[in-house]
């Protein structure tokens, strides 16, 4: 099996690298040609060129916009990496009869409800970030590729930039941390969304109506300044040097840290249809970021 990945050096890339690599031949792009291939999906025409040179079984896509306060001001852009990239993707791959491997986003939903959002609720994104990746979404859905699309939340790795080595480098070098205690989702490791990708494809590769719309993130549920307070907790059993300790975190409102494009306040995702169809048992949330602090090294 030929798998062509593109966005390999982000931070579920990176992963993916990993976990792919007992699956088949996996040819990785960054966004930069080499060796003639381009990865880049606002490339079209040399994006297109690669796919038919390449002739891939598989296309598993982790690139994307991800700069959500940047695409409030680059509308243009955004949609056309996060949705005509994906949509270009998806007729290549109908005209291969390849599999679309592609990743989604909580932010497809506006974050209000009181409960889980499962794969059939209504999307109702509440910034340009979440638009484009519904569209994105959509047109893969609507050209009749043979597809699995992963909507996950609040991704960690020791690789790339994220929330917890921001975190932590913070508690680090400043006196005090304030977070955002009024929004609520699943901390998930890269390393479980790429795990599961490599499951649920060999089983979609043998049962096709596995195929669709799949939600895909850690187990149970926290707040930012729960998610930190736990972090920290670990980063101060394992000696590293904090200014700020996880008790003296302080629990802020959203609307107390001003940001240009508004986040969900509910990320909670319902997995249970990846769970039946899978026969996964996803793990908590707080098993991910044990494992994350076990590969970080503390500063000198």
């Amino acid at each position: 099996m030929k798998i062509l990945l593109l966005g390999r050096d982000g931070q579920l890339g990176r992963e993916l690298r990993r976990s792919l690599a007992g699956a088949g031949e996996v040819v990785a792009l960054g966004r930069r040609p080499e060796g003639g291939l381009c990865g880049d999906l606002a490339e079209v025409d040399a994006l297109c060129a690669s796919i038919r040179s390449l002739r891939p079984d598989v296309i598993v896509n982790a690139a994307a916009w991800t700069a959500v306060d940047a695409a409030e001001q680059a509308r243009a852009r955004v949609f056309a990496v996060n949705a005509e990239g994906p949509a270009v993707l998806a007729a290549e791959a109908a005209a291969l009869g390849a599999w679309l491997v592609h990743y989604s986003t909580d932010y497809v939903f506006g974050g209000s409800g009181e409960r889980p959002r499962a794969e059939s609720d209504e999307p109702a994104p509440c910034n340009v970030y979440g638009e484009s990746k519904l569209a994105g979404e959509r047109a893969i859905q609507a050209s009749g590729c043979r597809h699995l699309i992963f909507r996950t939340s609040w991704l960690h790795s020791p690789h790339g930039g994220n929330f917890a080595r921001t975190l932590l480098r913070l508690a680090c070098e400043r006196d005090s941390l304030s977070v955002v205690a009024d929004q609520i989702g699943a901390p998930t490791a890269a390393a479980l969304v790429a795990d599961v990708t490599v499951t649920a494809l060999r089983a979609a590769r043998q049962q096709p109506e596995l195929g669709g719309l799949y939600h895909l993130a850690a187990a149970g549920e926290t707040s930012w300044h729960g998610y930190a307070v736990f972090l920290l907790t670990l980063a101060e059993q394992a000696g590293w040097p904090l200014r700020v300790r996880a008790d003296q975190v302080v629990a802020v409102p959203a609307r107390d840290y001003p940001a240009v494009a508004r986040r969900p306040s509910d990320s909670r995702l319902d997995t249970r249809r990846l769970a039946h169809a899978l026969g996964i048992t996803l793990p908590p949330w707080q098993d991910g970021v044990r494992q994350l602090m076990g590969m970080l090294t503390p500063p000198a």
